[in-house]
């Protein structure tokens, strides 16, 4: 069974100067995949606008990232925005699409100059121009770096993804291309968004709320998931901290002993 774990959020004592090494090297996860939730709450707690929450979400994003890079994550990937997302209302949704180009204006010089790649999940191709523009621009200017890869789930729907790669399979078989035989969890793995990326380890959700929200559902099988109390604006790296620490105090069994 996966281990489900709800943060108090009692603050350790943290040399506030020296946060890079509060995370030891080995503590730290190949993989975290977070669930950036809270922004609209945030918002309306100050009595902004939602747009406002998307806006300090944005700079959280660039913070983690940062963050992320500096204590040796290789793969962070973030819940942008879901197939689900579409149905919010119109003015929101095209700021949300308007987010991956001004975040990237603005970030990718240094993504570029911290050696991060960057990356998407999704159904990229149903995105609007611009978005897609901005996105396919940042991948090409970053496909040869090494450090960080930075993976944005964008139009990305977990149970879809997985429709997806059966028919994907289900054309191969037809077409004489795969044996019954040949498809197993692996080979079936191979067909989904995330082929080149290793499981994340850690699953991280943001603003209390505690499910999945069709994020990595196939993925996620034996990740350790933490729950913050945190609103995505106001997720740090302290936060980030706090959430590997729990993950390291875990055994991972994987069904054995």
């Amino acid at each position: 069974m996966i281990p489900f774990f709800k943060r108090n959020n009692k603050k350790r004592n943290i040399d506030k100067n020296n946060k890079q090494t509060q995370v030891s090297a080995e503590a730290v996860p190949t993989h975290i995949a977070i669930i950036m939730d809270g922004n609209g709450r945030w918002a309306k707690q100050r009595n902004m606008p939602r747009i406002k929450g998307h806006y300090e979400g944005m700079q959280t994003v660039k913070a983690i990232t940062r963050h992320a890079s500096d204590i040796g994550v290789n793969y962070l990937t973030l819940y942008a925005f879901s197939t689900e997302n579409w149905s919010r209302p119109k003015d929101e949704v095209n700021y949300l699409m308007k987010l991956p180009g001004d975040f990237l204006s603005t970030f990718l010089p240094e993504l570029i100059e911290k050696n991060v790649k960057v990356e998407t999940i999704g159904f990229i191709d149903q995105l609007p121009d611009h978005t897609r523009k901005a996105v396919l621009e940042a991948k090409e200017k970053t496909k040869n770096n090494s450090g960080l890869t930075l993976v944005f789930a964008l139009n990305y729907g977990g149970r879809k993804e997985i429709v997806s790669a059966v028919q994907l399979i289900a054309e191969r078989y037809k077409d004489n291309q795969i044996d019954l035989s040949e498809i197993n969890e692996d080979t079936f793995a191979d067909y989904l968004f995330t082929k080149d990326i290793p499981d994340p380890e850690l699953l991280i959700r943001t603003s209390g709320e505690e499910r999945l929200s069709n994020f990595l559902i196939w993925q996620s099988s034996y990740s350790e998931f933490v729950f913050e109390d945190t609103l995505w604006p106001d997720f740090d790296a302290e936060a980030l901290d706090r959430c590997i620490e729990e993950y390291h105090s875990r055994h991972r069994r994987f069904g054995g002993l």
